[in-house]
């Protein structure tokens, strides 16, 4: 068994995720048709999380596990795999490096930790829509900031979570390690690290963020929120912020 590491970027706009699935076009099923052919045989492919539809990686982290060693495209070693493989992916998929990992090495059990950016404008973009979103209302970013910061600790994000059948048991308290408002220009930037993220919590919490920009809650708000205790005032699920502006940018190993 050798097992391999890559990071790859993609614009996730024309797919419905990055799971595979049956009867719709996903990141990782481009990324397995290209593999399969760059090293002429079947192989487990393993990310370090599912990004939802529509939703961004800057580096995406997977394993590749093959039965025997190298073949066909592969032969040249793993930067020529690498330069195959972006030859046979769609534009919008990137493999940005390709490494030898321990044999034991698992994309997502290994991750410590994840971060996540998103992109809020304040005006019309021309050309960076697909990767913003664009919130037409004023913004106190000084009130975005302090809530953010809130957020960094351990806390129960259950009221931030879109229920999945197939991740019942997954722990609904989550380890903050970072969390923070950047503004450049006309370009918000919500950025937060932490231990692992539940479904849909990070658009969400971006959703309760621009709220408390807007003035529709308060900072303390979002504090009751993170007692993971439901509140029919607020509702959470339908604030969830547009996938277009998220992005998975970095994972991290031991």
């Amino acid at each position: 068994m050798i097992t391999l590491k890559a990071v790859l970027e993609y614009d996730g706009t024309r797919y419905s995720g990055w799971q595979e699935q049956k009867n719709a076009r996903t990141v990782l099923g481009e990324v397995r048709k290209a593999v399969e052919e760059v090293l002429g045989a079947r192989v487990e492919l393993m990310g370090s999380g599912r990004t939802d539809a529509g939703v961004h990686a800057l580096g995406q982290v997977m394993h590749i596990k093959l039965v025997s060693g190298l073949a066909g495209g592969a032969a040249g070693g793993l930067e020529n795999a690498r330069r195959k493989l972006n030859e046979r992916l769609p534009a919008d998929i990137a493999i940005l490096s390709v490494e030898p990992a321990p044999r034991s090495f698992h994309a997502r059990h290994d991750a410590i930790a994840r971060t996540y950016l998103y992109q809020i404008s304040k005006r019309k973009q021309a050309f960076t829509k697909r990767f913003v979103w664009w919130v037409k209302d004023d913004l106190d970013v000084s009130a975005m900031e302090r809530a953010a910061a809130t957020l960094v600790g351990r806390h129960d994000f259950a009221c931030f979570r879109e229920k999945d059948h197939s991740r019942q048991e997954e722990s609904t308290v989550v380890v903050v390690y970072r969390s923070e408002i950047e503004t450049n220009e006309d370009i918000v930037q919500f950025r937060i690290e932490a231990s692992h993220f539940l479904w849909r919590m990070a658009r969400r919490l971006v959703g309760v963020l621009v709220r408390i920009g807007t003035g529709a809650m308060q900072e303390q708000d979002l504090v009751r929120l993170l007692t993971g205790k439901p509140d029919p005032a607020f509702e959470v699920a339908a604030w969830t912020a547009p996938a277009s502006g998220l992005f998975l940018e970095t994972v991290r190993y031991e």
